[in-house]
């Protein structure tokens, strides 16, 4: 299929500005970027919900903001919920960055969301991203009540590069519990995970890196950037901590829903991957979406088909924490044996 009209309107849009490579001179400049666009394509607030409260959660030498939002169905009761972790090349993005997307989210899932500021590089380098994102699991996890979450339909989510600290969590949960004794009593039990355009091979040799990594929004320069500033010199990229798809097996991982979009540079390591999970048996349903470019979930504004999208993220989460999907929703009919434990 053709690149969707929208999405290369917004190409053409961005190209006409000087902006169609990324060539940011600093990492201030790149946050400004995508800050920028948030606003622009998708100002924060602006979808109504049924609440937001933010609290503070102490790590190793700081603090990092948790942003809990409420569906407008029924926010008062025990519901469902969904961590999640915001894109941006671990350099870049916040929790206002992805406000519309999470707020879309918890209304179309039903899930209590609850976004996590993690710190981003080049101040706090690769391991500081993953370690928070351990850390906000762990936190929820044990206060979920707290929250109005339901601890057993506690899933993990997130997008780009937040899709990758998504896809480590459950690794590191489920190697915790494999292992034993008090750290397998206290390791999270995760119902599901939601990757979106994630970011699952660091080191990146997959034919949708080499053609698609210029005139779509992302470019190369960018995402090699972005990579040197989180990933300290000497590293190994196949580290599945940084490379989830690079590990050797995948059993016993949480049901995952994958959402890529065809003309994404990432879209070829999330297929695969999809195809890797169900290989070891893990249940799955991974989904390109035609014509869409990487981000373009958080474009509703300016690409309408982003909000089809997310209303199907949100007929398939249901399914998966057994809430009822509403009609206009149960049109996307989800295959049971998708998400089957």
């Amino acid at each position: 299929m053709p690149l969707d009209r929208h999405a290369k309107r917004f190409l053409e849009m961005l190209a006409a500005a000087g902006q169609s490579r990324g060539r940011y001179e600093s990492v201030e400049e790149r946050r400004h970027a995508l800050t920028s666009l948030a606003d622009l394509v998708d100002p924060p607030g602006s979808v109504p919900i049924g609440g937001v409260r933010d609290c503070l959660l102490r790590v190793s030498d700081g603090h990092i903001t948790l942003r809990t939002y409420s569906p407008l169905e029924a926010p008062q009761r025990v519901l469902p919920g969904m961590l999640f972790f915001h894109g941006g090349g671990w350099v870049a993005g916040s929790l206002e960055t992805h406000d519309g997307f999470c707020r879309r989210l918890t209304n179309e899932t039903g899930c209590r969301v609850i976004a996590v500021d993690y710190r981003l590089a080049p101040e706090h380098p690769f391991p500081h991203a993953l370690a928070d994102a351990c850390s906000a699991l762990s936190f929820v996890a044990t206060h979920a009540r707290e929250f109005g979450i339901d601890p057993a339909r506690l899933g993990v989510a997130g997008d780009s590069a937040g899709g990758t600290l998504a896809a480590v969590l459950c690794r590191i949960a489920r190697d915790a519990r494999r292992h034993g004794g008090d750290r397998a009593r206290s390791a999270p039990s995760i119902a599901f995970q939601l990757l979106v355009c994630p970011i699952l091979d660091v080191h990146g040799e997959a034919a949708s890196r080499r053609e698609l990594c210029e005139g779509y929004f992302l470019d190369g320069e960018t995402l090699s950037r972005d990579l040197e500033l989180y990933v300290p010199p000497d590293t190994n990229l196949l580290d599945p901590r940084l490379s989830p798809l690079c590990a050797e097996e995948f059993e016993d991982l949480p049901p995952a829903f994958i959402h890529t979009g065809q003309f994404d540079p990432f879209g070829d390591e999330g297929e695969a991957y999809a195809q890797r999970l169900g290989g070891f048996g893990v249940p799955v349903h991974g989904r390109t979406h035609p014509g869409m470019i990487h981000y373009f979930y958080c474009m509703p504004r300016m690409i309408p088909y982003a909000g089809e999208a997310i209303r199907i993220i949100g007929a398939e989460i249901r399914y998966a924490v057994q809430l009822p999907v509403p009609e206009r929703r149960a049109q996307r009919r989800i295959r049971p044996e998708l998400i089957r434990a």
